[in-house]
C-alpha cells in the first residue's frame, strides 16, 4: 500500500479524477472494490482497511486488491504519458515504426520516405540510440534501396556506433563520479579528472551539444553532492566556451541549450557570482520563449527559483519573497526557498506555515528532489522550532536528525553539517552561552571553513544564523555580509 500512496502523491487533482474514470472503464464487474480502495487511500482513511472494504478481516483479499490497484496505476501513468507525449523523440519512433510496417507490407516507397524522415530528425537531435535502430532497418532493407549506396549506409551505421559508444562512456563516467563522490575522500577535482582520464573523455570541440550537456550534468552533480561548486567552476567555464563556439547549433538543440544555461546559472549562483547568474538566467528565459514556448513550462520552476535566489542574495528580499509566493506550490525547491527567505526576514510563523505545506516524508522527498534538499529541510525546521520556542519538538527533531542523518553525512564526508548541528544542539541546551568567548572558540574549532570565495552560499546561509546569534545582529544583514566577502 505504501507504493500506491507514493504513486498517488504525484497525481494532480485532475489526474486523480481521470484515474477514477480509468478504473470505471476497466472494471467489468459491478462489485469491483478498486475504486473504493483508491478513494479510501486518497482520503487517508487507512485504519483497518480490509475491514472497511469487506466488513470483516480479510488480509489476503486486501493484499491481492492492492496489487491489482498498483498495477492499474502503473498502466494509467504509462498510457497517459504516452498519449500526451509530443516530443521529437516520440515522433522519430513513430516514423520508424511506420516505416517497418510499410516494409512488412512491401510498400517500399512510403517505407523509405518514413525512414528518411526519422533519420533526419534523429540526426538533428543527436539521438544515437534511435539512429542505431534506424540504421539496423536501413541495412536490413538496403538491397531494396536504389537511391543509396550500401557502403554509405554501412559507414553511417559505424560512425553512429562510435558516437553511441562515446555517449555510453560519458554515462559510465557520470555514474562513476557519483559513486566515488559518495564513497571516496578524494577532492572533487581529482575524482573528475580521474574519471575523464579512465574513460578517455576529452573536453574539446569534437563533442556534440548533447555530450557537452552531459558533462555539465556530471559537474553539477559532483558540486551538489560535495557542496563544492568552486571546484567545478573552471571546468564549467571551459565547457561553456566550447558551447559558445557552437552557437549556430543552439536553436537546433534548444532543449540542451536551455539546460546548459540553467546549469551555468546554478554554478554561478552557488559561487556567489550573482551578476553572471542573472545574465545566464535572462538568456535562459529568452531561449524558453523560442519554438512557440515549447519548453517554457518545463523550465519555469527552475527559472523562478533562480530569479528569486539571485534577488534575495542581492539584497532584494521583498521582491524575492513575492516571486516565490506567487509560485509557492509549483515545486518543493521553490517552497523551501520561500521558507528560507521568510526565515531570514524573521517571519518565523509565516515560514513555519510555509514549511508545513511540505507534507510528505523525508523518504518521499529524497526520491523526488534528493538527499541534500532533505538535509536542508531538516536543518531549517530545527532552527525554526528553536525560534518559535517549541523546545520539546526541537529535542525530538535533533535526536532524530542525529540518529538518521549523521551516518549518511559522515559517509558523504559532510562533516561540517554534523559540526554545525552539534553547535545548534549546544545553543539549544544553553542559549545564553552563544555570545561567550568560549562558544566562539568552539565554533572556530568545530567548523572547517574554505576561503570565502570558495565557500558554498547555502553553507554560509546556515552559519549566518549562528553568527547572528553570537553577535546579536540581524540574520539577513549577516547573511549578505558573508556572501559578499571576497
Amino acid at each position: 500500500m505504501k507504493d500506491i500512496i507514493a504513486i498517488n502523491g504525484i497525481f494532480s487533482s485532475e489526474e486523480k479524477r481521470e484515474f477514477v474514470s480509468f478504473l470505471k472503464k476497466k472494471n467489468r464487474r459491478g462489485d469491483a472494490k478498486n475504486i473504493d480502495l483508491y478513494r479510501m487511500i486518497d482520503s487517508g482513511r487507512l485504519e483497518d482497511p480490509d475491514i472497511q472494504l469487506y466488513g470483516k478481516p480479510s488480509r489476503n483479499s486486501f493484499h491481492a486488491l492492492c496489487k491489482r490497484l498498483q498495477d492499474t496505476m502503473i498502466d494509467f501513468v504509462a498510457e497517459r504519458s504516452f498519449a500526451s507525449e509530443t516530443s521529437e523523440e516520440m515522433q522519430i519512433m513513430k516514423l520508424l515504426l511506420a516505416s517497418r510496417i510499410f516494409f512488412e507490407h512491401k510498400l517500399y516507397k512510403p517505407a523509405f520516405k518514413s525512414l528518411e524522415k526519422s533519420e533526419q530528425r534523429a540526426l538533428t537531435l543527436d539521438q544515437y540510440t534511435l539512429l542505431s535502430e534506424i540504421y539496423h532497418t536501413k541495412v536490413q532493407y538496403a538491397h531494396l534501396n536504389t537511391k543509396e549506396d550500401f557502403n554509405t549506409i554501412a559507414n553511417q551505421a559505424e560512425r553512429n556506433q562510435r558516437l553511441q559508444q562515446r555517449e555510453l562512456k560519458l554515462n559510465i563516467a557520470y555514474a562513476s563520479i557519483k559513486q566515488n563522490i559518495r564513497n571516496a575522500s578524494n577532492s572533487v577535482k581529482s575524482i573528475i579528472e580521474a574519471a575523464f582520464d579512465e574513460f578517455g573523455i576529452s573536453i574539446d570541440e569534437a563533442l556534440t551539444y548533447k555530450s557537452l550537456y552531459q558533462l555539465f550534468q556530471i559537474l553539477a552533480t559532483a558540486g551538489e553532492l560535495r557542496t563544492d561548486y568552486a571546484s567545478v567552476l573552471p571546468y564549467s567555464k571551459h565547457i561553456y566556451t566550447i558551447v559558445r563556439k557552437k552557437q549556430e547549433q543552439a536553436d537546433k538543440h534548444l532543449y540542451y541549450h536551455i539546460q546548459i544555461l540553467l546549469l551555468m546559472a546554478i554554478v554561478s549562483f552557488r559561487n556567489k557570482d550573482f551578476e553572471n547568474s542573472i545574465s545566464f538566467t535572462n538568456q535562459m528565459e529568452e531561449e524558453m520563449k523560442k519554438q512557440q514556448g515549447t519548453y517554457f513550462k518545463t523550465f519555469l520552476n527552475d527559472l523562478v527559483l533562480l530569479k528569486a535566489l539571485n534577488l534575495n542574495y542581492s539584497g532584494e528580499s521583498t521582491d524575492a519573497i513575492e516571486l516565490l509566493q506567487e509560485h509557492a506550490n509549483s515545486s518543493p525547491h521553490i517552497q523551501l526557498a520561500l521558507v528560507m527567505c521568510l526565515f531570514q526576514q524573521l517571519e518565523y510563523k509565516e515560514a513555519w506555515r510555509a514549511l508545513n505545506k511540505l507534507q510528505h516524508s523525508d523518504r518521499f522527498y529524497e526520491k523526488k528532489v534528493g538527499f541534500i534538499w532533505v538535509i536542508q529541510r531538516n536543518i531549517i525546521e530545527i532552527l525554526l522550532l528553536i525560534e518559535l520556542d517549541e523546545l520539546d519538538l526541537v529535542l525530538s527533531r535533533l535526536n532524530n536528525f542525529q540518529r538518521r542523518q549523521f551516518p549518511r553525512l559522515k559517509a558523504l564526508e559532510q562533516t561540517r553539517a554534523i559540526g554545525f548541528m552539534k553547535l545548534v544542539s549546544m545553543y539549544y541546551d544553553d542559549p545564553e552561552q552563544v555570545t561567550s568567548e568560549a562558544f566562539k572558540e568552539k565554533v572556530e574549532n568545530s567548523l572547517e571553513w574554505r576561503v570565502a570565495t570558495q565557500e558554498d552560499i547555502f553553507v554560509m546561509s546556515f552559519y549566518a544564523w549562528l553568527k547572528a546569534k553570537m553577535e546579536e545582529r540581524d540574520i539577513y544583514e549577516v547573511t549578505l555580509e558573508l556572501v559578499r566577502m571576497e
